[in-house]
């Protein structure tokens, strides 16, 4: 996948090309279905299928007050964008500027002059330009003149429940039900960091962990305990991973992220890795002293085997 940091990035020669529009944060099941038909509709048509989204959320911009947290970091899309097999992202940066820009400039400007469009496909409810004074409608208008022909994606709803959506998977992960929202991404829930120097105490107990940064990208899920992966340059090592504050002790920040590799010590520190959350295991609770919290943490590293077969 080409990755397209802003417009004046986009080759001479590229396209013409299908394209589709949206934040893809999470880039979950329903996302996924969208560039499964922009993909077979850009190979139909010898295309070049590209997704355009943008370096934030758009609410960060015009409505901040109201933005969610982001499940995934723009990096993290990325990766995960060129995981489906698109020929490119153009990653557009979302500004006071940008969200000025009027329907018509981004029509004429990005579609046609940039991409090259001819097809766009979109949502029945997508919004463009200033005040979202875009729509399909002012679309379909505009594609005679310019040549593109504008395709309408249906929501994806899991066996006739809710559609699926962001929204939804930051409802499942608040609660730590890392499974469903695995479900409905088409993926593990995953944040990423750089493994940093903690107090050692995992050590001391025989349960050596990686700590993650603080700044780690991703939005982590409620605190707990689970059955995950620790992937460290492409090897994914099972891991039984903590998320919390660790109420045993004090002094501990606040969802701080611990991965133990399960029959691994790697030497992982000033790292970039990733940690993927599988099953939920148990709440966070505090102990009454060491001894109950060993016996419980053998018993967590019992239960991520079994989970992760």
């Amino acid at each position: 996948m080409i990755r397209i940091s802003d417009v004046d990035g986009i080759p001479a020669d590229f396209g013409p090309t299908a394209v589709t529009i949206g934040k893809f944060d999470g880039v979950h099941a329903g996302h996924r279905a969208i560039i499964r038909q922009l993909k077979a509709v850009a190979a139909e048509r010898d295309l070049k299928s590209v997704v355009v989204t943008f370096d934030r959320n758009p609410l960060s911009v015009v409505a901040p007050q109201v933005c969610p947290d982001s499940l995934v970091s723009l990096e993290q899309k990325l990766d995960l964008l060129e995981q489906t097999g698109v020929d490119a992202c153009l990653v557009l940066r979302f500004d006071t500027e940008f969200a000025a820009q009027s329907p018509e400039d981004f029509i004429r400007g990005i579609l046609v002059e940039d991409l090259d469009a001819r097809a766009v496909l979109v949502g029945e409810d997508f919004r463009f330009g200033h005040k979202g004074r875009g729509d399909v409608a002012l679309l379909r208008e505009a594609a005679p003149t310019y040549g593109f022909e504008v395709m309408i994606i249906d929501d994806v709803a899991p066996l006739g429940e809710r559609r699926v959506s962001s929204t939804w998977i930051r409802e499942l992960l608040s609660h730590g039900d890392v499974a469903r929202a695995t479900e409905l991404l088409g993926h593990a829930p995953a944040v990423r960091g750089v493994v940093v120097h903690g107090a050692k105490r995992g050590r001391e107990l025989g349960f050596p962990t990686a700590n993650l940064s603080p700044e780690a990208q991703g939005l982590i899920p409620a605190d707990g305990v689970y059955a995950g992966h620790l992937v460290v340059d492409g090897h994914r090592y099972p891991a039984a991973v903590s998320v919390g504050n660790n109420p045993t002790f004090d002094g501990v920040p606040q969802k701080q992220v611990e991965a133990y590799a399960l029959d691994q010590d790697l030497d992982l520190y000033d790292r970039v890795v990733d940690v993927e959350f599988v099953e939920r295991i148990r709440g966070m609770v505090a102990f009454a002293g060491i001894e109950p919290l060993i016996e419980q943490m053998t018993d967590d590293v019992t239960q991520a085997r079994r989970i992760l077969g």
